[in-house]
């Protein structure tokens, strides 16, 4: 039995179809009635991961447009599942003909052969990037609910290949949503250099969640910033995740890595800096969340390479189709709207963990 298509325990979603299939979706169960949601909501997260906006991104044509199917009534949330859809308009299925049964370096082609005994090799089937597309929209939902509980989160490009930004500043203003102008003149120049080879380019997407409030998460397995790792892990290309100092502190003393608390304005506690990244044993400590996902190279190159296919014979292969020359700015998206799934299941899983929360209706 396949699984591993949803995430989350009270606020779940559920994921479905393929690159080149007839639809992509998701399905939103545990989302509160009365919230207002419309298409509207949706676009402005859709825009920015869609396909075809800049030279750094796919030339793949496809619209994005959201149908509703369920679970919204008169402009607002019934309480019962939301079920959302994106009809593919844009395939080039025939541009995948030729490595129907040669294992592409970089993919999940062997091992979804080794799985399942049969693959869909159109576009990559269902671990193809496409299937972000249901993933934000969720996410989009899980904003605005979270809007609501003053919760928001950031996502930007920290790094592409060895060019990092050195400051912040509004990441919509360019293409590759790097936060630093000089930065990004740099990695445009990286990322041409190597699209002209047929290579590819990895980076680094930050993410930053602010307003949630201390006491979300779990103490054991389910840590806040487990669940982050396993978000952020479950997106195609992230291959690797820190949260707060991250692998910094292993290079850390204990005096240099541990946050003082101290009195805020208002008579609270806060914490003087924010070595844990806003998570400590698990549970959120009041300050911004803070993490970063390593995202690799984009898999399909154009450039000749190594390998083999279903029936053992050595090949030879250069793959074919419309492919982002670098995944990073395409997912900024995609992790913004998994941190947004994770806060939105972390608040309202944590809304039974003390008595005064709980309501009689």
């Amino acid at each position: 039995m396949a699984a591993g298509s949803s995430f989350g325990k009270n606020f779940k979603v559920t994921t479905f179809g393929e690159s080149h299939g007839a639809a992509l979706g998701c399905v939103i169960d545990g989302c509160p009635a009365g919230l207002s949601l419309s298409v509207d909501d949706l676009m402005p997260f859709l825009i920015r991961r869609k396909p075809g906006q800049s030279e750094f991104t796919t030339a793949r044509g496809e619209d994005d447009e959201p149908e509703i199917l369920s679970g919204v009534f008169e402009g607002q949330t019934t309480g019962t599942p939301i079920a959302i859809i994106f009809r593919n308009k844009d395939q080039h299925s025939k541009d995948y003909s030729d490595i129907a049964d040669v294992f592409r370096p970089g993919h999940a082609d062997y091992t979804f052969q080794s799985k399942f005994g049969i693959r869909d090799y159109r576009g990559g089937g269902r671990s193809s990037g496409r299937e972000t597309v249901a993933r934000v929209a969720a996410g989009a939902v899980a904003a605005k609910l979270l809007s609501g509980y003053g919760i928001s989160a950031k996502a930007y490009t920290k790094s592409i290949g060895p060019i990092s930004i050195s400051g912040y500043d509004e990441s919509e203003k360019n293409d590759l949503y790097m936060p630093d102008r000089n930065a990004y003149e740099k990695a445009a120049k990286y990322i041409e250099g190597l699209r002209s080879e047929g290579n590819s380019a990895g980076g680094v997407i930050e993410c930053v969640i602010f307003g949630v409030p201390a006491g979300l998460g779990d103490p054991v397995f389910d840590k806040l910033d487990a669940l982050l790792a396993h978000a952020m892990l479950s997106i195609g290309a992230v291959k690797g995740f820190e949260i707060g100092d991250g692998f910094g502190a292993a290079l850390a003393t204990g005096i240099d890595n541990n946050d003082a608390f101290i009195p805020d304005k208002d008579g609270g506690i806060i914490k003087a800096t924010n070595h844990s990244g806003g998570v400590l044993g698990g549970i959120s400590d009041g300050a911004d969340i803070i993490f970063r996902c390593a995202v690799k190279p984009t898999a399909s190159i154009s450039m000749l390479q190594q390998t083999m296919d279903k029936n053992g014979n050595p090949k030879e292969i250069m793959i074919r189709g419309r492919h982002d020359p670098v995944i990073v700015p395409r997912a900024v998206v995609v992790v913004e709207a998994m941190a947004y799934l994770v806060a939105a299941d972390a608040l309202i899983s944590g809304l039974g963990d003390k008595l005064e929360t709980l309501t009689t209706g």
